[in-house]
């Protein structure tokens, strides 16, 4: 891709500020700085990364590195991760063996292949399935095609221009419709239901039959690095962010660390920020806010605008539990394939779609600590192993629903152990687990500051998706600004398409930038 200079009146380079080094405000610097900009990095933290980074464990005097936010790599978009350099420093590894998933009382898991055909096949045996399965694959298949098209050339979202490439009946159905009633036209059984709504429910307790609840779907499956599917980075998913952040050094990018934003100057164009006790301030002729909405409110706002993201739904509801096991886990169910052990694995504790629906959106009751509803097994040591990559404990990362937003991981030992027996009913080996983390929606409020726990920091839900998913006061004009101000724009996962898509906000509102300027 080649950039055009983007140059103010005087003729110096333009100076762009951008708050939050995680992975958003690295990807905007990234093709800022390749497009004729100086861009200036300000990160609260002592390290870049954002929710993308490691934590060290110390088990029997030996040290293991392991995922503390962002777990999987799936949602990023190839040319962003070609053109930003990181495909050529860092390497991945997706699964292709079938994903086991179990429900209550089975005795032998359901597979879930990647070829519509043979799926068709295996939900039929296994769960009675007979609605059309390849057709919804098919189908789906467009709809993602079209976002993906949308992320490339940068275009903010709208239903004009989905009904002109989808028609109405897929616009409908599958962005501006419910998820219950998606699942409905496609599907008879509520094992199957069950299995496609916890995409759904993954960024906060949203309910199925919420407008536009069906775009999620399509969403999470809109990453184009593994087509679609997750996968795995060599040492560690945080390794996308040290990169990046190396990469943007090398390229000119200036990052203060450990520094707190406290004023911006609109008008001036100035960024007061303190570090190391003493204040500091950097001029800028655009301001990005790689945020989550109620930052960049106390920030920048107005009086409405900081009203508005108040009455933003932040509701986070999904926990994280790390474990390390002594020797290499051995799972009760296994094939000969050789990344049978990195497969990933689904556990349900519900068998009815109206019992799914409740546990997702009882935890809104903060009475209610946990309600258990589906665990997400990655087997990340079985990963690193596919990827030559040796460590010292075999890793497990659960990801789990539904938590509330009460209390933090270290004060629920009964949910962990719970979470845990859940898990080892499918290990032959149990007892090798030495080391455990349970992490809750308090847990990633309080580390990475997110506004009611969520790590996309707003709920995927109607009027905070597709094209609700800006803070722009003319959205049609400057999709990414925020509020009225033509020189400060809002690019993290609160913003289109979110978080769990990688950078691609990041990316979209620089090249917007770049255009616009």
């Amino acid at each position: 891709m080649r950039f055009a200079e983007l140059e103010p009146m005087n003729g110096n380079k333009q100076q762009i500020a951008i708050v939050g080094a995680g992975i958003n405000g690295l990807v905007a610097a990234n093709y800022l700085q390749r497009g004729g900009c100086q861009v200036t990095l300000i990160e609260r933290a002592d390290r870049i990364g954002g929710a993308c980074i490691e934590a060290v464990a110390e088990v029997g005097g030996i040290r293991q590195s392991y995922a503390l936010g962002a777990s999987v790599l799936g949602l990023m978009q190839d040319f962003v991760f070609q053109q930003t350099g990181l495909a050529a420093r860092l390497r991945t590894f997706v699964p292709t063996h079938p994903k086991y998933v179990y429900f209550p009382g089975d005795t032998e898991p359901a597979l879930i292949y990647r070829d519509p055909i043979e799926l068709d096949k295996e939900l039929a045996k296994k769960w009675g399935e007979c609605g059309e399965v390849e057709a919804f694959r098919a189908d789906e298949a467009r709809v993602v095609a079209f976002l993906q098209k949308g992320y490339r050339d940068a275009v903010p979202p709208s239903l004009s221009d989905a009904t002109a490439a989808l028609g109405k009946a897929l616009t409908q159905l599958w962005i501006s419709g419910s998820a219950k009633a998606l699942l409905d036209h496609y599907f008879t059984s509520d094992r199957s239901k069950i299995y496609l709504a916890m995409t759904v429910t993954e960024s906060g307790p949203v309910s199925l039959t919420d407008p536009f609840s069906a775009f999620t779907l399509p969403l999470m499956d809109s990453g184009s690095i593994f087509g679609g599917y997750y996968g795995f980075v060599e040492g560690g998913i945080w390794k996308i962010t040290q990169e990046l952040g190396q990469l943007n050094s090398e390229l000119g990018v200036v990052t203060h660390l450990s520094a707190t934003a406290h004023e911006a100057d609109t008008v001036k164009g100035i960024l007061r920020f303190e570090s190391e006790g003493r204040e500091h301030s950097v001029g800028y002729d655009q301001l990005i806010l790689a945020t989550d909405p109620k930052t960049a409110g106390r920030l920048v706002g107005t009086e409405t605008e900081i009203q508005r993201t108040e009455n933003l739904h932040y509701r986070g509801s999904s926990g994280k539990l790390n474990l390390m096991f002594k020797n290499r886990v051995v799972w009760k169910h296994r094939s000969r394939a050789a990344d049978t052990d990195a497969a990933f694995r689904f556990i349900f504790c519900v068998d009815s779609l109206d019992a799914f629906e409740q546990a997702t959106l009882r935890v809104l009751d903060d009475d209610v600590a946990y309600e258990p509803g589906f665990l997400q097994i990655y087997c990340e040591g079985g990963a690193m192993r596919q990827l030559g990559f040796q460590e010292p404990f075999d890793r497990l990362n659960i990801f789990f629903k539904n938590l509330s937003l009460g209390k933090g991981g270290e004060a629920l030992p009964d949910i962990e152990n719970q979470v845990k027996n859940t898990v080892f009913q499918l290990i032959e080996n149990p007892l090798d687990c030495v080391w455990s983390r349970l992490l809750t929606p308090r847990d990633l409020q309080q580390l990475f500051r997110f506004p009611g726990g969520n790590l996309d920091h707003t709920m995927l839900t109607g009027g905070q998706t597709f094209f609700d998913r800006n803070h722009s006061g003319d959205p049609t004009t400057g999709f990414y600004n925020f509020g009225s101000l033509a020189n400060v724009y809002l690019c993290a996962a609160g913003s289109y398409p979110c978080g769990s898509i990688a950078g691609t906000p990041g990316y979209m509102c620089s090249q917007q930038l770049l255009r616009s300027s």
